[in-house]
């Protein structure tokens, strides 16, 4: 069950309990106000309460006050349980927020890579995935790995990170060039130190990591790059990866339903629809969208495609102040589940 889930049924649970109390304070205020013995139609006690109460409990000549008494003591019993599973859950949700507060203020982290963090929102984007300290995580194309940053001193000491990458082929082409400047940001800082890079081909199939291991597997801005048969071939290797109830997270660059896909399949972007058929192809389920990475500035029909916005820049100084002032793309954020 998810950190959210378990909130929401913790804070159902006390509210109910607390209508229980409170019913059956107003009842015995009422009663006392009245100075008489209540009848059945002044006592009105819910029947799963009621229920609730062993026959064992109330024995011949019990009154109603020994009712209400034995009724409050179950229910005061039931506050103190849901208070501590609610303080548990808070617990939790705190660690993995101190854990990511802390990541993304971390020296390790340049200026220029932090100053993206007002359109990446990469703590409020991880906790909407669910994210917490003790996972075991899989980060597919971490790229220059500006998420990677983020989630390794995050995990360290306490989960599990694997880097799914491209292999180094030992050839001069973008895959083993974009591999080796990894390996080299892996090994500039000891807050790397623990995460564990495995090779990711796209459009071929992959052991991200040990399959079944996986809490979350997680992408940002890759989809445009694989085309639809290479995001579909990485869903069903992260699917693989993943536990049962694993979480999978995409973040990727939204293209409007108006446009056309195949039409516009060189622009950067990708069309959300598509995204979530394909992972429910591949045996997931959405759990959930967030607009946490939204920008409703960018129209999508930039003359260079997506890198015509920043951090790209492609146009140059052509109209960079109207770019600038549009920022990042606009982004769909996806959580699903596995079945």
């Amino acid at each position: 069950m998810t950190t959210t889930k378990k909130i929401i049924i913790a804070i159902v649970a006390v509210v109910a309990i607390y209508w229980v109390v409170s019913s059956q304070q107003k009842t015995t205020s009422e009663t006392d106000q009245v100075n008489q013995p209540a009848s059945e139609e002044q006592v009105q006690m819910p029947e799963d309460v009621i229920e609730s109460v062993p026959v064992e409990d109330v024995t011949e000549g019990d009154n109603e006050q020994s009712i209400t008494d034995s009724v409050d003591q179950k229910a005061s019993s039931g506050v103190d349980k849901v208070k501590s599973e609610v303080k548990e859950v808070v617990e939790q949700v705190s660690a993995a927020q101190r854990a990511l507060a802390s990541a993304v203020a971390g020296s390790h982290r340049s200026e220029e890579n932090k100053a993206r963090d007002i359109y990446r929102h990469p703590v409020e984007t991880l906790l909407f995935f669910g994210f917490e300290p003790t996972m075991t995580v899989v980060e597919i194309a971490p790229g220059g790995g500006w998420y990677t940053e983020v989630l390794a001193p995050a995990l360290k000491g306490r989960g599990k990170l694997y880097g799914a990458h491209y292999p180094d082929t030992d050839e001069e082409n973008y895959y083993s060039l974009s591999r080796r400047r990894l390996v080299q940001k892996m090994a500039s800082d000891e807050v790397f130190s623990e995460v564990e890079l495995t090779n990711f081909t796209p459009r071929t199939s992959n052991r991200i990591a040990p399959e079944g291991s996986a809490d979350m597997v997680l992408t940002f801005r890759n989809l445009h790059n694989w085309g639809e048969e290479g995001v579909a071939m990485m869903f069903a290797d992260a699917h693989k990866a993943l536990k049962s109830g694993g979480i999978l997270g995409v973040v990727e660059h939204r293209m409007p339903e108006s446009q056309s896909w195949a039409e516009n399949q060189r622009s950067g972007y990708f069309p959300e629809s598509l995204a979530i058929e394909l992972a429910e192809q591949a045996g997931f389920v959405l759990a959930g969208k967030s607009e946490i990475n939204a920008n409703p500035k960018d129209t999508a029909d930039h003359p260079k495609g997506v890198w015509t916005l920043p951090p790209v820049l492609r146009l140059g100084d052509a109209d960079k102040a109207k770019y600038l002032a549009i920022g990042e793309s606009d982004r769909m954020t996806l959580k699903f589940v596995k079945k």
